[in-house]
């Protein structure tokens, strides 16, 4: 099995469509032997993700938890100072959250490359 690098442009691309599509590439589903078990995804560079376009209010509403596990241990961080401190983050998070639960996660999420420019 060869994998293969995919380069996508992120220019005015919105950003949930844009992980829709890198999802499929680090899973393999373009391939005729793809199977849910298997490794086989390629390789996905992002290119020029500080023109990604974020639509609605989303930069204002949208808000990603985290949870320590102590009481008043949940911490809320709104998009906007994530993509502030850390646009490929946003990214990351958006195409973690698409990728299926399971040991191939992690692989698969490594496979992945964003560029700002």
């Amino acid at each position: 099995m060869e994998r293969q690098t995919h380069t996508i442009d992120a220019t005015d691309k919105p950003l949930g469509r844009l992980a829709t599509q890198v999802v499929a590439l680090l899973r393999g589903k373009h391939k005729e032997d793809f199977a849910p078990n298997k490794d086989i995804g390629d390789f996905v560079v992002i290119t020029n993700f500080g023109k990604v376009k974020i639509t609605g209010k989303k930069l204002e509403k949208k808000i990603y938890y985290r949870y320590s596990g102590y009481p008043s241990g949940l911490k809320e961080i709104p998009l906007s100072r994530v993509y502030k401190e850390d646009p490929a983050e946003v990214m990351r998070k958006a195409v973690l959250g698409m990728l299926p639960k399971n040991k191939l996660r992690a692989k698969q999420i490594k496979r992945l490359k964003v560029e700002m420019s």
